[in-house]
């Protein structure tokens, strides 16, 4: 007769608060949970667990609030981190990227759009993202993989894609080599045997991808279990583009030609309809919301915003960052601060986007957004070992009373002291694990100051720099 003793695991973090947000958003005091390769094997009392598993290592979560990995469901991983801050913040719409970004990325090299891939994963990382959507980098798309996989992050990436031009910053693409375009990306990365970097069909969307590209985006999506991102409508132009155009607003021509739907996220959505929000609803169609670049460039998210109405007719609205001309940062926490703030003074409704739903859009919806929603966005047995320390030995954590707001409304990035990807410890004691960060500010400082050389764009900073 033999006796069971504990089950083997990799490590054991014990005496945490655990924000698990699963079904029942539980909080457990005293929590612990146990990893198992890049597995969750149980989350429960430090009591319990510690009873049931040995760990090769124990790790003393106690200083710490410990929630799942955060996603960002769009970001400019490419082409704004290396001229953060460089465009001037009163630039509206069209003069923000036709005038600045378009022009900045003919001079990125292969090398810069690896550094610049490598700094945007840092500042998630270290701010508590684990997963994130690209918006579409530039040209260097094998190089940005291979800085991503040395960082250690999740995401899903692609080079930027279009097939038709509405104004001179963008010239047109023949609609077979885009569709070859993205046919390639899959077949190089492709999204399976839990890949952390793989590919998805991305678009830059607006007015300057036709129906044709638009449908082969979604079949190949659906043909390879992954999803569709694009722009749309973050200002009036697109509205009037398609109304001129097609005679319908933009997302009743998607409705049209069958690209909404469950394995689609489509960014911005600021001036939307009525009926636009309803067949987003009907569809299962994801929704990005970047507060921070809807609030910098003037998008008029707090005057004509639906937000509010999309969460109400069940919309999965996710959260992203967008690019670092845009928002300057890549912390989630800081956007969802935002998210939870902007509509409760918009409509003079303290009830709307109370911060336990904020922190679902982090986590939860971003997953499903991302068609991981079984594999990250909590801590659960079975999922993927993404999470976060949260060190509560700081100022904006103390007293921790109610875990939610803290998140939300007190903290943001700079109080996440670990975090860790597929069970790998990625950031330790406010450090990535990964890479020698000093060195990478270094390059990252001559690469932007070269780029803003090569394009000979003005400063136009308002301060005089002596």
């Amino acid at each position: 007769m033999t006796t069971e003793g504990p089950l083997p695991v990799d490590f054991l973090i014990a005496g945490a608060t655990l924000v698990t947000m699963d079904s029942r958003r539980r909080v457990i005091k005293d929590g612990a949970l146990a990893i198992k390769a890049d597995r969750i094997v149980a989350v429960g009392k430090t009591s319990e667990l510690s009873a049931a598993y040995e760990a090769k290592t124990k790790i003393d979560g106690r200083r710490f609030v410990v929630t799942p990995g955060l996603v960002n469901s769009h970001i400019h991983i490419t082409g704004e981190p290396l001229t953060r801050g460089y465009v001037p913040d009163d630039t509206d719409f069209d003069e923000n990227v036709f005038q600045w970004l378009v022009p900045f990325h003919r001079h990125f090299t292969p090398a810069d759009e690896r550094l610049s891939a490598q700094l945007a994963a840092l500042e998630m990382l270290r701010s508590g993202t684990t997963s994130f959507i690209e918006a579409g980098s530039i040209s260097a798309l094998d190089e940005v993989a291979d800085g991503l996989d040395e960082i250690g992050i999740r995401g899903r990436i692609a080079l930027r894609n279009w097939d038709q031009s509405s104004t001179d910053s963008h010239s047109s693409r023949d609609t077979d080599e885009a569709i070859r375009f993205l046919v390639d990306e899959l077949e190089r990365y492709p999204a399976r045997d839990g890949q952390r970097i793989a590919a998805w069909p991305t678009l830059i969307g607006h007015s300057l991808c036709s129906a044709e590209l638009f449908r082969a985006a979604k079949r190949l999506a659906l043909e390879t279990a992954t999803g569709v991102t694009f722009h749309m409508s973050p200002a009036p132009n697109d509205a009037e583009w398609y109304l001129k155009r097609h005679g319908r607003r933009p997302v009743e021509y998607l409705a049209d030609i069958g690209v909404l739907g469950k394995n689609i996220v489509i960014t911005h959505l600021v001036h939307v309809s009525e009926r636009e929000v309803a067949l987003l609803a009907e569809s299962g169609t994801n929704v990005a919301h970047c507060p921070t670049t809807a609030l910098k460039c003037g998008y008029g998210i707090t005057r004509v915003g639906r937000f509010p109405e999309m969460v109400a007719q069940g919309i999965n609205v996710a959260i992203g960052t967008d690019g670092n001309n845009g928002s300057n940062y890549s912390d989630l926490m800081r956007a969802a601060y935002l998210v939870a703030g902007v509509f409760k003074d918009a409509r003079g409704d303290a009830k709307l986007f109370p911060a336990e739903q904020v922190f679902a859009m982090a986590t939860l919806n971003g997953a499903r957004a991302m068609g991981l929603e079984n594999e990250i966005g909590s801590l659960e047995p079975g999922k993927k070992a993404d999470f976060v320390f949260h060190d509560t030995n700081r100022p904006e954590w103390r007293p921790l009373l109610n875990v939610a707001n803290q998140l939300v409304w007190a903290a943001d990035g700079r109080g996440v002291h670990s975090v860790w990807v597929d069970g790998v410890r990625v950031v330790d004691n406010y450090r990535s694990t990964r890479i020698d960060e000093e060195k990478l500010y270094a390059e990252v400082q001559v690469a932007g100051e070269e780029i803003v050389r090569r394009s000979g764009l003005p400063d136009r900073a308002k301060w005089p720099t002596v």
